[in-house]
């Protein structure tokens, strides 16, 4: 991506970090970077279009299409790129990179949504009083309408909070710019202008959406705090939850939503967003449909997975426990033909980098030091990899994120794990709105990818091709 030039401050922050073709953006306002960006990008996918369309990028081989389609490189997301060996880059960015560079939230120490959002749509660094600035907007959209309030205050007690926050979003779709724009006549050019109102309206009102959630099922009665335009979104988030004056559990979920917003685009959710936002379905359908799938097991459902485990573990083997004694109980998960769960990835071939920032904020809190559920993670990352590599069934040995994530919110007191994934799933939206603009400002078309029955693939494997 081709930026503006730097002023002597942003070159001298981007060279610290190695990103010299980087800078602090100007004053401009979110929509204004984006707006410079668009030319630039859109010229960069007409130099692909008309070099490369019939440049072969990989095989398709039986395999990937029975199984899942793991490994195809089948999809444009630029926002994120994801190395089997290192991890995740936001463009072009590590997570350490991004939490030297990004602006935290006043008094703070960790990445905050809005720093992260920025640099996901425009590719470029904010300063501190564009961050500032998109934190007050967000807090000023961030009220929901009163007829989701009474939808979601109807729903029982009883359906799983990741059912009622997509039924919340989807409801959100009543009052889509993009929808009423679109039934009215725009030009495609001006597509991307009403999903960027539509996206940023969603993010900004997810936190008041999964916040009444969490009340209606877990503390009926309980009053919800005002949104604080001083706030970032997860500084109210964290209030209206309940734990506002606990301010190293409101850090850690600035850290875990911004780092796990996005993750590339071959994901359940990201590519369920994609795929029906490629229909010119709005944001709010789209991001409902991804929501589902992120509440599926194979998928957002991982954390609470690993926190019943180790509390299994922790239970049976007690708190000084070591490590032969880990050893011992993964076997026995393992010879149970089980998984351990928190282990492995799709992608990743080494420890998942959310995961070791995790651990790092966790080894900067004393309380989480002396945690034992903390420990035993810690512990249980010192012995699993070993085992894994012994068993032989694992490509990845290593911990993921989800090792490590659901820990941490239970030892400082947020125990509902059925709500967990809703916390995923507010942080998931950063990377799935950010593709839906872009999608929009690129003039992405619908995804409609070939299918083939059981007969077919035989008979085209057979024949070597088509």
């Amino acid at each position: 991506m081709f930026l503006r030039k730097s002023t002597p401050r942003s070159l001298s922050i981007a060279s610290r970090f190695g990103l010299k073709h980087r800078r602090l953006a100007s004053t401009k306002s979110l929509k204004e970077t984006i707006e410079e960006v668009i030319p630039v990008k859109q010229a960069h996918l007409k130099k692909l279009k008309t070099e490369y369309s019939d440049v072969s990028i990989g095989d398709v081989k039986v395999g990937n299409v029975i199984g899942g389609m793991r490994g195809l490189r089948a999809m444009l997301w630029d926002s994120s790129v994801l190395d089997p060996e290192e991890g995740i880059r936001f463009h072009g960015l590590s997570i350490p990179d991004c939490q030297k560079a990004l602006p935290t939230a006043p008094g703070g120490k960790e990445i905050i949504a809005e720093s992260m959002l920025w640099l996901l749509l425009t590719g470029q660094v904010p300063s501190v009083e564009q961050t500032r600035g998109l934190s007050r907007e967000l807090a000023q959209k961030g009220n929901l309408p009163p007829y989701v309030e009474s939808l979601i205050d109807s729903l029982p007690r009883t359906l799983h909070p990741m059912t009622q926050l997509g039924i919340g979003v989807a409801a959100l779709n009543h009052d889509s710019s993009f929808q009423a724009a679109y039934e009215n006549g725009i030009k495609k050019s001006e597509y991307w202008t009403y999903t960027l109102d539509d996206s940023l309206n969603l993010v900004a009102r997810l936190p008041a959406l999964a916040a009444r959630i969490y009340r209606n099922v877990y503390r009926p009665g309980a009053a919800l705090p005002e949104i604080d335009p001083e706030l970032d979104l997860v500084g109210n988030y964290s209030k209206m939850l309940g734990y506002g004056d606990n301010n190293d559990l409101t850090e850690y979920l600035r850290l875990y939503i911004s780092i796990h917003g996005d993750h590339e685009g071959g994901n359940a959710s990201a590519h369920t967003a994609h795929l029906v936002g490629s229909t010119l379905s709005d944001p709010y359908l789209s991001y409902s449909a991804a929501l589902f799938a992120l509440a599926g097991p194979l998928h957002g459902l991982a954390n609470q997975e690993v926190l019943r485990w180790q509390l299994s573990m922790l239970k049976e083997v007690g708190e000084d426990v070591s490590h032969d004694t880990i050893r011992e109980y993964l076997w026995k998960t393992l010879k149970a033909g089980q998984v351990v769960p928190g282990y492995g990835h799709g992608v990743l071939r080494n420890p998942d980098p959310r995961f070791i920032a995790l651990q790092e904020f966790c080894d900067s809190k004393p309380e989480l030091l002396s945690s034992p559920i903390i420990q035993l993670v810690k512990k249980t990352y010192e012995v699993a990899p070993n085992v894994l590599k012994e068993h032989g069934k694992t490509k990845n040995p290593y911990p993921n994120v989800d090792a490590a994530s659901g820990c941490v919110l239970y030892h400082y007191g947020l125990t509902e794990f059925k709500y967990y994934t809703v916390i995923f799933g507010v942080s998931r939206a950063l990377g799935c709105i950010t593709q839906l603009v872009w999608a929009r400002a690129l003039g992405l078309p619908l995804e409609r990818p070939k299918s083939y029955s059981l007969e077919a693939i035989e008979q085209l494997a057979k024949s070597g091709g088509p």
